[in-house]
C-alpha cells in the first residue's frame, strides 16, 4: 500500500518519490521519481532525485511550500527466525 500525501518541504524524506512530469513514456507511474538526497541550501530545501553526481535532477523548495510525493510503508523487521529444539537423546551407541 502507498500513501500519496501532501506535506511541507522540510519533511520530505529520501526514498519518498516524487512528479518529474509525464516523461517519455505513456505510463503516468513512469514519471514518480525516486528522492535520493534531501538538503537545506540559502533557507530553501533542495531535493535530488536520482544520482548523486551531476547530471541530476533537483527540486527548490520553500521549506514550508506544500510538495505531493508517495511514501511507502517502511518495512516491518522480520523477526528472528525461532531456533530448532536440538535435543539429542540418551543412550548413543558407540
Amino acid at each position: 500500500m502507498t500513501n500519496r500525501i501532501s506535506i511541507p518541504a522540510s519533511e520530505v524524506q529520501p526514498e519518498d518519490h516524487i512528479y518529474d512530469g509525464p516523461g517519455t513514456n505513456p505510463h503516468p507511474t513512469f514519471a514518480w521519481e525516486t528522492i535520493t538526497r534531501v538538503n537545506q541550501v540559502d533557507g530553501l530545501i533542495v531535493l535530488t532525485i536520482g544520482r548523486f553526481d551531476p547530471p541530476n535532477n533537483e527540486f527548490w523548495f520553500e521549506p514550508d511550500e506544500t510538495v505531493t510525493v508517495i511514501r511507502y510503508p517502511k518495512a516491518e523487521p522480520e523477526p528472528p527466525a525461532a531456533k530448532p529444539d536440538h535435543k539429542h537423546g540418551h543412550g548413543h551407541r558407540h
